[in-house]
C-alpha cells in the first residue's frame, strides 16, 4: 500500500484575529517615534547637502511654511510606507508587539497597500478612528488590510519561489 505524502500546511484555513486596542496603541507610540527620528535624520541630510532649502522649509512665512507641510505629509505617508514594504507588513511597533498587517484574506500586504495605508493615516482625525471596538481604523478599513495578533491567528505559509 502505497502512502500519499500530505501537506497539512496547505490544508489548514486562515484565520486572522485583530490585534487589541492596547497593542495598536504601542504601534501607534513606537512607529510615531521611529518616524520622527528618521525624518530628522533626513532632515539633517538634507541641511547637509542643502542649506537653503533646509532654512526654506523651516521658514514659519509663506511658501516655505505650505512647502514643509507638503513635505512632511509626503515624507510621513512615504516612510510608513517603505517600512511595511520592507518588513513585510511589520514596521518597528508591529515586531515589539508580535502583530502584523495583511489583507483581508490574511495574504501579505501588497506594495500598493503599504503605500494606500500609509497615506490614508494623513487623514486629519484618522488616529481616533481606532477607537471603535474592534479596532479598525479607517486606514485598515479602506484598503482592505488588519493588524493581526501573530499568535492567535492562523496564516498559510509562503512558499519560497521554486518549491
Amino acid at each position: 500500500m502505497m502512502q500519499e505524502n500530505i501537506d497539512l500546511l496547505t490544508d489548514m484555513e486562515t484565520r486572522v484575529v485583530q490585534a487589541s486596542h492596547g497593542r495598536r496603541f504601542v504601534n501607534f507610540l513606537v512607529d510615531f517615534i521611529v518616524l520622527n527620528i528618521v525624518a530628522y535624520i533626513l532632515y539633517e541630510v538634507l541641511n547637509l547637502l542643502a542649506p537653503d532649502v533646509y532654512l526654506w522649509l523651516n521658514s514659519t512665512k509663506g511658501s516655505g511654511y505650505f512647502a514643509s507641510f507638503l513635505t512632511n505629509i509626503l515624507l510621513f505617508g512615504t516612510i510608513m510606507a517603505w517600512i511595511e514594504i520592507l518588513t513585510k507588513g511589520r514596521s518597528l511597533g508591529k515586531l515589539i508587539t508580535n502583530t502584523k498587517a495583511v489583507r483581508e484574506d490574511g495574504n501579505p500586504i501588497t506594495m500598493g497597500d503599504a503605500f494606500a495605508r500609509g497615506f490614508a493615516r494623513l487623514v486629519p482625525f484618522e488616529a481616533f478612528s481606532a477607537l471603535g471596538s474592534p479596532c479598525y481604523p479607517w486606514h485598515d478599513r479602506w484598503t482592505k488590510t488588519y493588524v493581526i495578533d501573530l499568535k492567535e491567528s492562523i496564516l498559510k505559509q509562503e512558499q519560497a519561489p521554486g518549491l
